[in-house]
C-alpha cells in the first residue's frame, strides 16, 4: 500500500469560467477520490491551480483591450470561488503566474537543458509584418484544409476536430492585424519524444495494459503507432515564463510544458505553508501519483509530461491517469464560444444550496467510457425520483418518527429479527463495494451503490411498518427505529465523498461526531448510534425541482444559441475584401467522384478518388457524417486543385472540395448545375 497519495486535477485555463463538462470530466471525480482517501485515513495532497500562460490568454487580452494580468486575475478569482462554493476540496489551489511556479518551471527546463535532452532547431514560422511579431497558433485563422470550415485556428479546427499546423491553413490571416502572414526563420528548443518511444511502450503499453482505462490506453497506443515526433517547448510570445538560457530573448516556455509543472510548484507552496517536505509527494516511490484529466489532455499527461519526469531522473511517474470522455449538453457539444454550456458560477446562483444535486447527476451520468449527454430532464428526474423520493424520503421518515415516538432519543433495541440482521449485514458490505468502485475510478457505480442503501432503508421501513405497530408492539418498533437510525448513520458517512454537503447536513441532524465514526466503523461496529443518544433537529435534505425551473434553463440555452447565430451572421458579412490577384491564383475545376470510402478510426473523414479529365486524384474531406459512400459516386463537384498536398491519417490529400452548409448545418456540395459537364472543366 502507498504511504501517501498525490492527486492532481487538470489546471483550469483562466480565459473563461468553469462549466459542467469540466466538472464531470475532471473535478467531481477527483474530489470524490480525494475525499474517499481522506475518509480512509490516508495521507493525501489534492493539488490544482490556475493555468495562466499561453496564447489564448494573450489573444483574449488583445481582443478585450486589457492586459493578460487583468484577464487571469478576473478568471482566477471566479474559478477558485466557484470551486470553493461547490465543495471541491483541494488541499491547495495555486497559480502559474506566481513566482514559485516561474522558478520551478525554469529550474525544470534548466535540468533538461543541462542534461542535453533538448534539440535546438531553426524553423520557418508565420510572422505578421504589420504587428511585427511571430504568430502563435491561435493568432492565425483560415480555412480548414479538411472540412473547409472558414474559421479554423492554427492548431485545430473546432468544426471537424482535426489537429493542424498554422502553415496548413488555406488563406491564413493574422488575428492581430487581419493581414496575410509571411514565413520567417526562428529558433526553438524541442523535446525529442521519438527518443522515448521505447520507454512509453514498456511503461504504458506493456505495464498498464490491464489497469488503465481503455480510452486512455487506446489513445496512447495510437500516438505511439503513428510515431512520436519532437515537440517544441518554447515559442515566440510576450506572455509567459522566460526561457532561462542565453540566446532566448523574446521566447517563453510553451504552455503545455510549464502547465503540468504547476502541480509540482503548487505542492511546494502547500508544503511550505503546512511545514512539511514537498519532495516525498513527487520523488518517493512509496507515493501514488494520480492525474485526473479530460480526454483532450491525454497526450500531455500520458506521454509528454511523463517523458519530462523520466528525463529529469528526479520524479516518480503517475500510477494512473483516469481520463474521462466528453460531456455533451442537450444533444450538442458544449461550446464556450457559442455559450452552449451550464456555467458553474451561474448554477450556484440559480440553484442555491443544491451543489450535491449537480454532483450526484454528474457522477451518475459520468462520461467514463464514452461521451455522455447532460439534459435538464434527467437532472430533474434524478433529483426528484432518487435524491428526494428515495434518499430524502427515508431520512425524513426516520427523523420524524424518532422525534414523534422517542422525543429525538435513540431507542434501546429489543430482540433482532432476521430482517433486521440482514439489512445491517448488507450495509456493512457497502463500504468495501463503494470503495472498490472509487479506487477503480467507477464513479457511476459508486453513486448507484450509495443510493441503493437509501433504497434498502426505504424498503425496510415500508415492510416493517412501525407506524402500524407502535400501539400494539412498541418494543418491536424500538428495534425497527434503532435499525433505521443505524442505516441513516451509515448513509451520513458513506455519502461524504459524493455528497459532502448532504453528509454534513445529515450528521448535524443525527448529532453525529464525525471524528469517532468512519468507513471502518460501518464494517466493524454493530452500533453506530448508541441508545439514548439525542438527535438534532429535522430538516429536508433535498427539495423538489419543478418544471418551470427546467423550462427556464432550456429557454436560457435557446436564447444563447440564437444570440450567437445572429452574431456569426453579422461577422460573416464583415469579412475583409480580397484582391483579384489573390482570387485569380486559385485553380478551380469540375471534378467527378469515382470512389469513396470512410477513413478508418475517424468519424468525419472520407477518402475520395476524383477524376479531372484524364487525371485521377485522392482527396480527403470531412464529410462522412453527412454523406453515404454509395451516394457520392458519380457526383460532380468543384475542386481547388492547386492547394499544397497534405498528409491526413497517412493519406496524401491533393486538393479541396468546395462545400457549403444548409439551414440544418449539414454540408452540401458547391457543384456545377449541369451534371453532364465534363470533369476537368475549369471554373472561371
Amino acid at each position: 500500500m502507498p504511504k501517501r497519495y498525490t492527486v492532481t486535477a487538470a489546471l483550469p485555463y483562466t480565459n473563461g469560467p468553469i462549466h459542467i463538462g469540466h466538472l464531470a470530466g475532471v473535478y467531481v471525480p477527483a474530489d470524490i477520490y480525494s475525499r474517499y482517501l481522506r475518509g480512509k485515513g490516508k495521507d493525501v495532497a489534492f493539488i490544482c491551480g490556475s493555468d495562466e500562460h499561453g496564447v489564448a490568454i494573450a489573444l483574449k487580452a488583445k481582443k478585450e483591450g486589457k492586459t493578460p494580468r487583468q484577464i487571469i486575475d478576473h478568471y482566477d478569482q471566479l474559478i477558485r470561488t466557484s470551486f470553493t462554493k461547490f465543495g471541491i476540496s483541494f488541499d491547495h489551489y495555486s497559480r502559474t503566474s506566481r513566482k514559485i511556479h516561474h522558478e520551478t518551471a525554469q529550474e525544470f527546463f534548466k535540468i533538461l537543458y543541462d542534461k542535453g535532452v533538448f534539440e535546438e532547431k531553426d524553423s520557418e514560422q508565420l510572422f505578421d509584418p504589420q504587428a511585427e511579431q511571430f504568430l502563435a497558433d491561435r493568432f492565425v485563422t483560415g480555412t480548414c484544409p479538411i472540412c473547409q470550415h472558414h474559421e479554423a485556428y492554427g492548431d485545430q479546427c473546432e468544426n471537424c476536430g482535426s489537429s493542424l499546423s498554422a502553415t496548413e491553413l488555406v488563406n491564413p490571416k493574422s488575428t492581430l492585424s487581419g493581414y496575410k502572414p509571411i514565413l520567417k526563420k526562428t529558433k526553438h528548443w524541442y523535446l525529442p519524444l521519438n527518443k522515448f518511444e521505447s520507454f512509453i511502450k514498456e511503461w504504458i503499453l506493456e505495464g498498464h495494459q490491464n489497469d488503465w482505462k481503455p480510452n486512455v490506453y487506446g489513445q496512447v497506443k495510437s500516438w505511439v503507432s503513428n510515431g512520436l515526433q519532437p515537440r517544441a517547448v518554447t515559442r515566440d510570445l510576450d506572455w509567459g515564463i522566460s526561457v532561462p538560457v542565453a540566446g532566448a530573448d523574446g521566447k517563453v516556455l510553451y504552455v503545455w510544458f510549464d502547465a503540468p509543472i504547476g502541480y509540482i510548484s503548487s505542492t511546494k507552496e502547500w508544503a511550505a505553508a503546512k511545514g512539511v517536505d514537498w519532495k516525498p509527494y513527487w520523488c518517493d516511490e512509496d507515493t501514488q501519483l494520480v492525474h485526473f484529466i479530460g480526454k483532450d489532455n491525454i497526450v500531455f499527461h500520458c506521454i509528454i509530461f511523463p517523458v519530462m519526469l523520466k528525463a529529469s531522473e528526479r520524479y516518480i511517474l503517475p500510477e494512473n491517469v483516469p481520463a474521462n470522455e466528453f460531456l455533451n449538453l442537450e444533444g450538442k457539444k458544449i461550446s464556450t464560444s457559442k455559450n452552449w454550456a451550464v456555467w458553474l458560477h451561474e448554477y450556484l446562483e440559480e440553484f442555491p444550496d443544491q451543489q450535491d444535486v449537480l454532483r450526484y447527476v454528474l457522477s451518475s451520468n459520468a462520461p467514463e467510457t464514452k461521451d455522455n449527454d447532460f439534459t435538464w430532464e434527467e437532472f430533474q428526474a434524478r433529483n426528484n425520483n432518487e435524491l428526494v423520493a428515495i434518499f430524502g424520503n427515508f431520512i425524513n421518515r426516520v427523523m420524524v418518527l424518532s422525534h414523534k415516538y422517542y422525543r429525538g432519543s435513540v431507542p434501546e433495541p429489543g430482540k433482532q429479527f432476521e430482517e433486521d440482521k440482514k439489512v445491517l449485514e448488507e450495509m456493512a458490505q457497502l463500504p468495501e463495494k463503494i470503495g472498490h468502485a472509487i479506487e477503480n475510478y467507477h464513479f457511476r457505480e459508486a453513486s448507484q451503490t450509495l443510493i441503493s442503501l437509501a433504497r434498502l432503508g426505504n424498503k425496510y421501513l415500508a415492510d416493517a411498518e412501525p407506524w402500524k405497530l407502535i400501539n400494539t408492539d412498541p418494543e418491536r418498533v424500538k428495534t425497527i427505529m434503532n435499525t433505521a437510525l443505524q442505516i441513516s448513520s451509515g448513509l451520513s458517512i458513506l455519502c461524504d465523498p459524493l455528497l459532502p454537503f448532504t453528509s454534513v447536513k445529515l450528521k448535524n441532524m443525527l448529532n453525529l461526531d464525525s471524528k469517532t465514526l468512519n468507513w471502518k466503523s460501518i464494517e466493524t461496529k454493530k452500533t453506530l448510534l448508541q441508545p439514548q443518544h439525542l438527535l438534532g433537529k429535522t430538516s429536508y435534505l433535498f427539495q423538489q425541482i419543478d418544471d418551470m425551473q427546467m423550462d427556464a434553463q432550456r429557454e436560457k440555452l435557446k436564447k444563447s444559441a440564437l444570440d450567437i447565430d445572429l452574431e456569426e451572421k453579422i461577422l460573416a458579412s464583415l469579412k475583409s475584401k480580397t484582391s483579384f490577384k489573390d482570387f485569380d491564383a486559385l485553380d478551380l475545376c469540375v471534378a467527378e467522384i469515382i470512389k469513396a470510402k470512410k477513413v478508418k478510426k475517424t468519424k468525419k473523414l472520407m477518402e475520395l478518388t476524383v477524376r479531372l479529365g484524364e487525371e485521377e486524384r485522392t482527396v480527403v474531406s470531412g464529410i462522412a457524417t453527412d454523406f453515404n459512400e454509395e451516394d457520392l459516386i458519380g457526383k460532380k463537384v468543384s475542386l481547388l486543385t492547386n492547394l499544397k498536398p497534405r498528409n491526413i491519417k497517412g493519406i496524401e490529400s491533393q486538393g479541396m472540395i468546395l462545400l457549403g452548409e444548409n439551414s440544418k448545418g449539414n454540408f452540401v456540395f458547391v457543384g456545377p448545375e449541369d451534371q453532364n459537364i465534363v470533369s476537368g472543366t475549369p471554373i472561371k
